[in-house]
Parts: C-alpha cells; structure tokens; sequence
C-alpha cells in the first residue's frame, strides 16, 4: 500500500477509458492503447506498508537515543558540526536532513559510491573496501572484485565498449583535434564535427534543426528558463527529473504539478489556466509549456503521448519532452517514443535527450523547428557560456548514432535495438513470474523492485554483491519514503547467460529476504529467442 499511489486504480481506469477515446477519435492508433494496459504498478500488501513504517519508526526511536547518547558524550559524533560561535546562524541542513543522513543513511552507505576500476560494461570490476567505523570512512583492502554483472548503468545499446575496431574512429579524432577545446561554440570552440553532429542528430529524429551540449544536466536547467520567463505557465509531471525542476524553478514562471501520467489531471490544469488565466490579473498565461519525460527513471513507465500531444493540440499549449532514457532505448529503430507511439515528431515543441545513455557518451540535444533551435544559440546559457563539447566524445556519438542508422555499412546498430527490446521483455516477464513487484512499462529498459523496508534495501544490495552482481537501490529522498526500491537497468550487451545468472540469484535472494510481495499470478512463458537468434539482411 502506497500513500502517494491512491489514484493508482483509478489511473487503470482512467487509462483505458482515455486511451480508447483518443484511438476512436484518430489521434492515437493500437500500439499506442497496447502501451497504456502494459503499464503495471501493484499496490504491496497491507502487511507490508505496515512493516515498513514500522521499520522506520524503530529506526526514528533509535536515532533520537543515539542523538542523545551523543549529546552527553558517551557515543562519538562523527559528523562535522558547527562551531559554537555559530550557534545563532541559520543551520546549513534541514533537521530532518541531518538526522536522516547520520542514523540511515550512514549505516548503508556502504551500497552507493562503490569504486569501480575497469570500463562500466556488461560486467565491471570493483574495489574492495570495508569501514572500521560503520561507515563513516573507508578503507581499500588491495582485493579486487572481478567479473561483476553491472545491471545499475545506463548502457542500453552496450556502446560503453572499448574494441579498437568500434572505437578506431574515436582514436583518429583525438589524434587531429586533441581532448579538450577549451573556448565556447561561440568564440573559436565550434568544430566542424559539432555541425556534423547536430545535421546527424535532426535527421536521427526527423526533426528541422537541432543543437548539442556538454552536459546533459544543464540542457535542461539552462535551456528551460531561456523558453519560459514570468508570466508562463509550466505544467510537469510529479515524477519529472531534478533537471527539469531546476530548470522550471530558474525560469521564473508559475509551475504546477500534476499528477504522474494522468491526463484528466493534466486537462483540469489545462482547463483553469485557459479559462482564469494568471493570478490575481487573469490575463492569459504568455505560453503554457507541458513538461514530460519519455521514460521515468525511477518508475520505469512511459509518456502517454498520443493523449498529451491531443491535449497540447486542444488548448494551444506547448510540449517539451524529455528522452533522456528513451532515445536510442525504445522504438523499433530507436528513435525514442515518437517513434514507440508511431506519432510525428513535428507534434512535440521541444524534443531534448542525452548522448550519456544508449550513446555511451556525455552531453544532450535540444530539436525542433529551425526557429525554436536559433532562437536558444543566442538565448541559451548553456550553449553561450559552456563549453563547446570534447571531440572524442562527439565522435562517439557520431559513431554510435552512424550504427544504429545502419550508415556504417552493417547491421549491428539494429541488432542492438532488437536486442535490448528481447532483454527488456524476458527480464521483466521472469521478474513477474518470480513474484516481485515492479514498476512500470514492459518495453521500458529500466526496471525497478519493489523492496518497501528500509532494512532489506542494504540487506539486498550487499546479498546481490556477493553473488558478483552489481545493483543501485534508491530510497529516499529519491523515492518516497515507502517505496524504497531496486533499480535495474537492462543492456543489449547483456547476454542470455548473464540475465538467467541475476535471474537465479534474485529468485534466491528473494526468498532468503521475503520480497517476492506480489498477489498477481503470471503463466510462466517460454523463453522468446535467445540473442543469437538475431539474423538480419544486409
């Protein structure tokens, strides 16, 4: 049972009343409704929404003794303090903050930050370290760690490789332009593979212009406050990147939320911001921009974008769309949803991505009308005050983006969309079998578990470590603080042996820790093909 989940069952509804309106009216087509009823996000049992707030409230009770064994001295504080000559300013961390920080999240810290000493592919080697302190610092015991199952990174087309044929051109580029460029696009930084880079990106998404960046962070927070100022209205979903909130909040315009994916939210927003216009004045809103994500990292689930783009369309609104984990990861091509939802990509304003996940690169894209791309080369601070992107890694790009259209004369790009789509669908279809709850879309890469206690969340992590597999759990603040989870993330570079060795493991450990909280009962399924079953004509 999830509190910030009840409108979960009626979202079901919702969704298949809505989706089947928009296929009847022409907006949206099958695949779009088959996208809407493969969503699945299972409220837990009773049972353990009880037990996780009974694990935090013990967990509270012994932060506070701990708190005041400290406060007489006879347990050692070793977090850094403020001085006592600083005792009337105001704190630098919220109470709650600190107190969450030093009685939780230290005793698990041990699961995040891991140091990794070989190239983060399908399997990476790891740094063995162990805290005499429990966990206030570490110490490196010399071991390493080999041959560990990565299922934490975003490498979805498994270019995040370092065979010499691949990488040749990459090598040629750092030879003739070197590893940095040390100036802005603006001043003597533009290259002439930057151009190349961005005709390659606007024909990638079929789209009239496009722009690149250095950082995929900062083409949102510094991209977003350049289109919308004060007296704009920004719709985002509840479960947007920090990106896109940074971005919204920089912007000076009026932000409200609505609720994840629910498009009778999103149209009673639409609805009063139409017809009362701003606070207090109502003069009409200057623009109204709807800020989505292609697929939510933290929940796996999918844009409803044929109902969004009918919407934007209904109240002359516009939409800005994110990809950073679905461009390159979804869609028979891997052109992201556009592509998934068979829709133009003309009905989307604003289309912006990341070249740091299914590229194996750094950076991002802002596309869409030559207008919309000009106006941000001269707007946008992050293309007139950043600097201009590293050759090697615009030439990584260009060469994995060369892949998957086929414009290196193979097929291996194809075979790597194919591949992670057949990974994405058994992963999760086992994962379901075994009784685990996950969130979700079946075509989404990125597939959390649901583990609840805060816990089975370090008991998870540590229990999967020394199996050699590598895994990211996410509490919160990241998540609610109820629905603490398992962060997989599927790679075509993932083999059928791999996946059935986590697969093992998870069934064991699921049992061992009791997380298997799944009431839904699913037909085992035979396996679809294996990843060498993927031959294609030249």
């Amino acid at each position: 049972m999830k509190p910030n989940r009840n409108w979960a069952d009626k979202y079901k509804s919702e969704a298949n009343v809505v989706g089947q309106s928009i296929c009847m009216n022409g907006l949206g087509n099958g695949v779009a409704c088959r996208q809407h009823r493969q969503e699945s996000f299972e409220q837990a049992p009773m049972y353990v929404a009880i037990m996780t707030y009974v694990g935090y409230g013990i967990v509270t009770l012994f932060g506070y003794f701990r708190d005041f064994l400290r406060a007489v001295g006879l347990e050692k504080c070793h977090l850094a303090q403020e001085r006592q000559e600083q005792k009337d300013f105001i704190p630098l961390y919220q109470d709650f903050e600190n107190f969450y920080t030093r009685n939780l999240y230290m005793r698990v810290r041990d699961n995040w930050n891991r140091p990794i000493c070989s190239l983060p592919g399908p399997v990476f080697d790891l740094m063995e370290r162990v805290s005499d302190d429990y966990n206030w610092t570490f110490r490196f015991t010399g071991k390493t760690l080999h041959n560990v199952i990565n299922m934490g990174s975003y490498n979805y087309l498994g270019f995040a490789e370092n065979n010499e044929d691949f990488l040749k051109t990459v090598a040629d580029k750092t030879v003739q332009y070197g590893a940095g460029v040390c100036s802005t696009r603006q001043e003597i930084g533009n290259l002439s593979i930057h151009q190349e880079l961005e005709q390659l990106v606007a024909n990638f998404l079929g789209v009239e212009s496009s722009m690149t960046f250095g950082m995929g962070f900062a083409t949102n927070s510094m991209n977003i406050p350049a289109l919308v100022g004060k007296g704009c209205l920004i719709l985002s979903d509840e479960l947007n990147h920090t990106s896109l909130i940074l971005g919204a909040r920089l912007s000076g315009a009026t932000i409200r939320v609505f609720k994840h994916n629910n498009m009778h939210s999103l149209e009673k927003m639409l609805k009063e911001a139409v017809c009362s216009g701003q606070p207090r004045t109502h003069r009409p809103w200057k623009k109204i921009l709807i800020m989505v994500e292609g697929i939510y990292s933290m929940e796996g689930s999918v844009v409803r974008l044929p109902e969004i783009v009918a919407l934007k369309k209904k109240y002359k609104a516009y939409l800005y769309l994110d990809e950073a984990h679905s461009i390159g990861a979804v869609g028979p091509s891997g052109r992201g949803v556009t592509e998934l939802f068979n829709m133009n990509p003309a009905d989307v304003d604003v289309m912006m991505g990341t070249f740091t996940k299914s590229f194996g690169a750094a950076g991002g894209y802002i596309a869409g009308k030559k207008e919309l791309v000009d106006y941000l080369r001269s707007h946008s601070h992050s293309a007139v005050y950043a600097s201009a992107m590293s050759p090697p890694v615009t030439e990584q790009i260009i060469r994995a983006m060369k892949c998957i259209l086929g414009k290196d004369g193979s097929t291996e790009g194809i075979r790597r969309v194919r591949q992670l789509a057949e990974n994405t669908r058994y992963f999760r279809a086992r994962l379901k079998e075994m009784g685990f709850i996950i969130y979700g879309n079946d075509d989404s890469p990125v597939v959390p578990v649901l583990l609840y206690m805060p816990g089975k969340v370090a008991a998870f992590a540590r229990e999967m470590l020394q199996r050699k597999i590598g895994v990211v759990v996410v509490g919160f603040p990241a998540t609610p603080l109820a629905e603490a989870r398992a962060r997989f993330c599927v790679s075509a570079a993932h083999t059928r042996d791999m996946l059935n060795q986590v697969l093992h493991h998870m069934n064991e450990v699921g049992d061992m820790l009791c997380l298997k909280f799944s009431r839904r009962k699913y037909a085992p399924q035979p396996d679809l093909c294996d990843d060498t079953d993927f031959e294609l004509d030249s």
